[in-house]
């Protein structure tokens, strides 16, 4: 075993030993749920050789980053997606590998001129693929640059013209327990729920992502289709979305309502903010597991996001 020195890693960034010790008990906990649910005989090879398939038509977006992109292996290897498993690492490739896309709706309602609900490929067609290279953020504090493909959201947002009424807009996961079967655990309260605020949905920067790497998106990464949102972390980035919902009064989401203490609303990158078990100001690019870069505020968008929250207290709107 290969073991790094870091002496640049602060005492606050090391995992207390009884939240470890809580952590094993977590995974083993979850690993018997799993046996409960009748789930234990999932098919799972990490390295099972899944189909790619390229996008065509795909144009480059200039507002892409100019950092080089992880290597194509970590970023769909190393995934939460509670759907398909409890953790990050291989789980959920493993056990995503016979994951039906289609057929696929996707239900557009609320506080708008034009509801209606899409077979997924006719909804895609008005628009034109982009590429966007964004950094990327987990709340566990790992990191990666992606190539996103995708459509900017305010342009679905234009098209189905919402009313005055619509302050935000509010994601839903399918919730199918034959293609999702962790859903038949209670590791989440599911379907998996997440919001934007309007004025953040219809930000230049904010894309629903059909792809990565120029090729269609892997089940794992939230296939057919996800949320992008590169100012936030992670868990904003709703996956595998079958409804959205334009509403008066902000969402509550998943992560809000498991654990309210640590997950806000807004979930902004913000170094000077810590989780309450570990700090954010620093990040692990990944494949590296030591927190080798200092954490920027808006995850580096700062420039392109932060008129969004004038006069916010990010320490209260977390």
């Amino acid at each position: 075993m290969l073991i790094k020195k870091a002496p640049d890693i602060r005492s606050s960034e090391i995992t207390p030993k009884d939240i470890y010790l809580r952590r094993r008990e977590f995974i083993q906990g979850s690993a018997a749920a799993l046996v409960g649910a009748g789930l234990a005989g999932w098919p799972g090879d990490a390295e099972a050789q899944i189909p790619r398939t390229k996008l065509p038509d795909v144009k480059k977006s200039p507002l892409s980053t100019t950092e080089a992109p992880s290597e194509y292996e970590y970023v769909t290897s190393y995934n939460n997606f509670y759907e398909f498993a409890s953790g990050a690492g291989d789980g959920p490739k493993a056990n995503s590998k016979n994951f039906k896309n289609r057929p696929w709706t996707l239900a557009i309602e609320g506080h708008v001129a034009k509801p209606a609900t899409y077979q997924l490929d006719d909804f895609l067609k008005p628009y034109a693929l982009e590429e966007r290279v964004y950094r990327m953020r987990c709340v566990e504090a790992w990191s990666f640059v992606i190539p996103w493909v995708g459509i900017p959201l305010a342009d679905v947002i234009k098209k189905v013209e919402p009313t005055s009424k619509a302050k935000y807009v509010e994601f839903q996961t399918l919730h199918d327990v034959g293609r999702f079967p962790a859903q038949r655990t209670n590791a989440l309260d599911w379907p998996y729920v997440e919001g934007l605020r309007l004025d953040e949905a219809n930000h230049p920067l904010t894309i629903l992502a059909v792809g990565i790497y120029g090729e269609v998106l892997p089940a794992q990464n939230g296939a057919p289709i996800r949320l992008v949102v590169p100012w936030k972390y992670g868990f904003k980035g709703i996956k595998s979305i079958v409804k959205m919902r334009f509403v008066e009064t902000a969402p509550r989401n998943t992560w809000q309502i498991m654990s309210p203490r640590e997950y806000g609303f807004y979930a902004n990158v913000n170094p000077m903010v810590d989780h309450p078990r570990w700090s954010q100001a620093r990040e692990r690019r990944l494949p590296s597991f030591v927190p080798n870069r200092r954490t920027e505020m808006f995850n580096g968008y700062a420039d392109q996001v932060q008129s969004l929250y004038a006069g916010m207290d990010l320490r209260r709107n977390f």
